[in-house]
């Protein structure tokens, strides 16, 4: 894994299953750490802001989102 992967993955609030999840304001930033080139903004709603995922990996990112968004709380 390079630096900079390893500096997402520290900085993350929560991984799952290989996606960094991180909380800023209202949005969440997630990166695929195995496929880096795949990330998403999306809203705490799950909302899709920006994407490199295709519609599969997104649906997977969302339901993430939903069970691991309670373990982001500040």
């Amino acid at each position: 894994m390079s630096n900079e992967l390893i500096r997402i993955a520290d900085g993350a609030d929560v991984i799952v299953n290989g996606y960094a999840f991180t909380k800023k304001e209202n949005m969440v930033s997630v990166l695929n750490l195995n496929k880096p080139d795949r990330a998403s903004v999306l809203r705490l709603n799950g909302e899709v802001l920006e994407t490199s995922m295709d519609d599969i990996e997104i649906s997977i990112v969302q339901g993430y989102l939903r069970k691991s968004l309670k373990y982001m709380e500040a």
